[in-house]
């Protein structure tokens, strides 16, 4: 039986600062006066196109290049900048119409990533480039990804030939400094983290034709899985669906009622920066990559799996990677992987540093494979959840539906399994788990290929509905999750706390699918699930991803792990080891009473003891572990609330003091730099810039935002829209800005985003456009609308407003 729940919310979210959400539509509305308010509209609406299209053009909705040849391309402004007109520009740009029906350039940004490899860490050095060529000064903002484990330590603002060094401080103080400078007039920036894998810049005061650096470092783990080593650099945020705050009624006494509001997005503002639509914009945010490779042992292949890239030999265990066009868009992840030149890779890697007296050491262990001989196969119940909303839209929604057929094919007689798909409802393919036959795979196969992408992304209730035991404690059967998904939403802790309150038995394993996945979540639920994180980024990669996957979940897990160090206390995270699954090292961050010492780890293979004992004074000299130790040690204490071990504030204590100790931007410390030099004197206008980004490469912009609507004019109000926009916001499409108020608020021209490819040509003057035929369009509609009225057919007057 297919069962259909609601997740109990309609979904939708507004994705740009101060704009509200349009009226809900008036079911009950005349279709006649609607039809005839939008003869009249079209009329008025089109005749307006046509002639403003002798000012401006839009691009044409073409595939966008896949480079930018840029250093420097433009992204979005605000109002009182520079007034441009498109017959004016010389280059690639980005321009935005003002409420005075007025194009104004934009500012713009580019981004140099060079990034060094160390043996089992990278230091990563970002150079954010911001440029404003417009004649008012600018505060920039800008929303961007960086991996979840990034230890953030260092901000540097570079404006001409002098170097402004910035430091940390609690939040709110780094963020009054902030303020205050900006209102003083100085240069200022500030680093400040939305979530582990989200940060905010904001630079203050670049003044007209000024170009103002901003630099930041962080240290970051390398990962490992089998016999390959991975770097993985984000490099857009994509679209996060926020679900709607819950009102609450309260009662306050005798007084009566009031309501209060429970926003399980409570910073949602933060997270929602614009994105541009690639079928108007030409890509933007341009990237360049070098990293610099020193494995320490010899390389085999080296690999870019999304991006071309130029790979340089500069030794036995070294390489010099980059960009192979010089500068790409940031629209999808970078990711390099590395394999050891020999058959086998190491199993085990021991570092270490001594920072301020203090010793810190990083171990990497590999359990050994047992033979297929030696262990036993267990039948396996198996819940496959999969993601069809909107951000799924595009090439997701065929690496997710590949993936999980791929996933039903490898289930074997004996086993159980059941699939949940969601978006803003949710659908159970059984009401329970069922046997694997021939019958129930048919229908499963049948399932999920007719799944399409849309609607939003209400994922707690299918992560509850999956965790649900219906076999409580049977040990006959392994319980697994596995969730196929993007991850992009911003209630993040919301589906932490529901894992770590109902995982029970289950363990999930998180594949992350798309050019962009929120890999935040998917490691953290993963963590929490005792299972394992996988990410496909394209079609290609599927089958060899899902086997690997796979190998997996049908080999035995090593569990019950613990690590000592002796009599040479310490200050180990992680604090609970996690399970191990096949190929996965164990990575021990350790704070050291002394140098010396032994680490000895021991565990569970099967049902085979396991022990292994490494002498510390053997390691080898490591960079920046003190700095990974601490993100770790931080991250273990928002597990450790989630997990209730900890409360918040006891959480917040022990994160504000290794933060500020480590010099780390965390969810509470920022690092601000303010320049003491005024640029800007008093009375002098302050514009606010808002960076776009671009959607992440395969996404569907319609399947995301929803399909874009004709502006209509003042006389059509929100309550009078007609049935196909009342269908769209029912199945709660994310509707795009211009969509929402089309009918809402056409008192000002909506902002008109329109850009020019790098080697595209200058738009064709004003002589050379449609202005004529949307005219004479616009006026048949209005006869049409005026002669059915005098037939009778329709009131022959507008509704009252």
């Amino acid at each position: 039986m297919l069962q259909t729940i609601d997740a109990g919310r309609s979904p939708g979210r507004p994705f740009k600062r101060g704009v509200k959400a349009p009226v809900p539509v008036n079911v009950a509305a005349s279709v006649s006066n609607a039809l005839l308010a939008l003869g009249l509209a079209a009329g008025i609406t089109m005749a307006a196109l046509g002639s403003a299209r002798g000012e401006a053009h839009s691009a044409p909705a073409v595939s966008p290049p896949a480079t930018v040849s840029s250093p420097l391309t433009v992204v979005p402004s605000l109002a009182s900048l520079k007034t441009t007109r498109p017959n004016d520009m010389r280059s690639g740009a980005l321009l935005v119409r003002r409420e005075d029906g007025e194009l104004v350039e934009a500012t713009r940004l580019g981004t140099d990533y060079d990034i060094t490899v160390s043996g089992p860490t990278a230091r990563a050095r970002i150079t954010q480039m911001f440029h404003n060529p417009a004649a008012t000064h600018v505060e920039a903002v800008y929303v961007y990804p960086l991996p979840e484990g990034a230890a953030v330590d260092s901000l540097k603002m570079i404006i001409g030939e002098r170097v402004v060094v910035g430091s940390i401080k609690e939040r709110s103080e780094a963020k009054a400094v902030f303020e205050q400078a900006k209102a003083e007039g100085k240069k200022a920036a500030l680093v400040e983290q939305e979530r582990p894998n989200i940060f905010t810049n904001s630079v203050a005061n670049i003044g007209p034709g000024e170009t103002v650096v901003v630099q930041i470092e962080y240290q970051e783990p390398i990962r490992r899985s089998d016999a390959e080593y991975a770097l993985r650099l984000p490099l857009v945020v994509a679209p996060r669906y926020n679900p709607k705050p819950l009102v609450q009624t309260v009662e306050l006494g005798a007084g009566g009622w009031g309501s209060a509001v429970d926003d399980p997005v409570p910073d949602r503002a933060r997270i929602e920066p614009g994105y541009l639509d690639p079928r108007e914009a030409a890509p933007t945010n341009p990237v360049t990559i070098r990293v610099r490779l020193a494995a320490g042992f010899p390389l085999g292949e080296v690999t870019s799996r999304y991006h071309a890239v130029k790979t340089e030999e500069t030794g036995e265990t070294s390489r010099v990677v980059t960009l192979d066009t010089g500068a790409v868009p940031a629209d999808r992840d970078f990711e390099l992987t590395w394999k050891p030149a020999a058959s086998k890779a190491p199993a085990v890697g021991l570092f270490r540093e001594t920072v301020a007296g203090s010793e810190y050491v990083l171990a990497f262990v590999t359990p050994p494979l047992l033979s297929n001989e030696t262990t036993e196969r267990r039948p396996r119940e198996m819940i496959l959840v999969i993601d069809n909303s909107g951000s799924m839209g595009g090439t997701s929604m065929a690496q997710a539906k590949a993936s999980l057929a791929f996933a039903l094919q490898r289930l074997k007689q004996g086993d159980r399994f059941n699939v949940i798909r969601f978006n803003h409802t949710m659908e159970m393919l059984f009401p329970a788990p069922v046997s694997v036959d021939r019958s129930n795979m048919a229908r499963a196969m049948a399932f999920v290929g007719a799944l399409q992408a849309n609607g939003g992304t209400e994922m707690l209730p299918a992560l509850e509905a999956a965790l649900v035991d219906n076999a409580g404690s049977d040990s006959g059967h392994l319980r697994q999750v596995v969730f196929l998904t993007d991850g992009a939403i911003g209630n993040e802790h919301q589906l932490l706390e529901s894992i770590a309150a109902k995982r029970g038995r289950s363990r999930i394993f998180t594949v992350g699918i798309g050019s962009a996945p929120n890999s935040y979540l998917m490691n953290r639920a993963a963590e929490l699930g005792r299972g394992t994180f996988t990410h496909i980024g394209a079609v290609s990669e599927v089958e060899e991803r899902m086997r690997a996957l796979f190998e997996k979940l049908e080999a035995p897990v090593v569990t019950g792990l613990a690590a000592s160090f002796g009599d040479n206390a310490v200050d180990a995270t992680p604090g609970l080891l996690p399970d191990l699954h096949k190929g996965e090292p164990l990575v021990v961050a350790a704070k050291l009473a002394r140098p010396g010492g032994t680490l000895e780890i021991k565990g569970t293979i099967g049902d085979q003891p396991w022990i292994v004992t490494l002498a510390l004074a053997n390691a080898a000299e490591g960079k920046g572990l003190s700095k990974l130790w601490a993100r770790r040690k931080i991250a273990d204490a928002e597990v450790a609330k989630t997990l209730r071990t900890l409360t918040p504030a006891e959480a917040d204590k022990a994160i504000l003091a290794l933060a500020l100790e480590h010099e780390l931007v965390s969810r509470l410390t920022s690092l601000v730099a303010v320049d003491q030099e005024v640029s800007r004197a008093p009375g002098q206008p302050l514009v606010r810039s808002d960076i776009p980004l671009n959607l992440p490469a395969g996404w569907d912009f319609d399947k995301v935002f929803g399909p874009r609507l004709l502006q209509q004019p003042r006389e059509i109000r929100a309550d009078r829209l007609p049935g196909p926009q009342q269908d769209a916001r029912a199945e709660g499409k994310l509707m795009p800005t211009a969509t929402r108020l089309a009918a809402a608020l056409p008192a000002h021209p909506r902002p008109h985003v329109v850009t020019q490819g790098v080697n595209q040509p200058v738009p064709l003057p004003a002589t050379a456009t449609d202005a004529e035929l949307r005219l004479l369009a616009g006026l048949a509609l209005l006869l049409g609308a005026l002669t059915l009225a005098a037939l009778g057919r329709l009131p022959t007057a507008l509704p009252k407003h």
